[in-house]
């Protein structure tokens, strides 16, 4: 991991130390101009495509990139390792994205869409407490009563993960790019999994 290198006052939105680990876990905005050539070279790696099909050039992902972030529905957030840039996010309302044709939305329910980018970070149970945190940002907002998920019918891996943090499997759903699988986690089953 000698290439990657900490960044100087990231300005995170969220921090928080993971003492199973040992390991803080933060979150900041995606910059445009700082974040292009990092997300351009996660989306293309071999285990990232197949899920996100955003293997796009350069130019192509920068087009993308800027239609997402002027996006008001949504927030796109790099996430950080012990002060090492190594995912991605998406946060959003999902009153206002496609995912609401596919159930009864609550006004202030919260999606998340992930990805680690670093291969050197892949398969070594740090997806786990990654989306720990992610949801419980989310959950910051008092509102939020319900954090939803719909990943890849295919990618069991991640529907596991999203298990372990709390999110019961509902139903499989058709979606543009994918069939997904809909999961759900209430405010209450989260606290009462990891906040008791």
């Amino acid at each position: 991991m000698a290439s990657i290198e900490l960044e100087k006052n990231p300005g995170f939105a969220y921090q928080k130390h993971d003492s199973t680990l040992n390991k803080t876990i933060a979150f900041r905005k995606v910059q445009l101009g700082e974040d292009l050539r990092r997300i351009h070279q996660w989306m293309n790696q071999p285990h990232v495509i197949p899920f996100w099909n955003l293997g796009l050039d350069l130019d192509k992902m920068q087009s993308h990139l800027e239609r997402a972030i002027a996006d008001t529905h949504q927030t796109l957030y790099i996430g950080y390792f012990d002060g090492v840039p190594m995912s991605y996010w998406e946060s959003y309302w999902t009153k206002d994205d496609i995912i609401a044709k596919c159930y009864q939305p609550h006004p202030e329910d919260q999606g998340i869409h992930l990805l680690i980018g670093e291969p050197d970070y892949l398969g070594k149970g740090y997806a786990l407490p990654l989306l720990k945190a992610m949801t419980a940002f989310q959950l910051q907002h008092l509102a939020t009563q319900k954090i939803v998920t719909e990943p890849d019918i295919r990618n069991q891996k991640m529907i596991h993960v999203f298990e372990r943090c709390g999110f019961e499997f509902q139903r499989e759903i058709t979606l543009p790019d994918k069939q997904a699988a809909l999961m759900f986690c209430s405010r209450d089953r989260f606290m009462e999994k990891w906040e008791s």
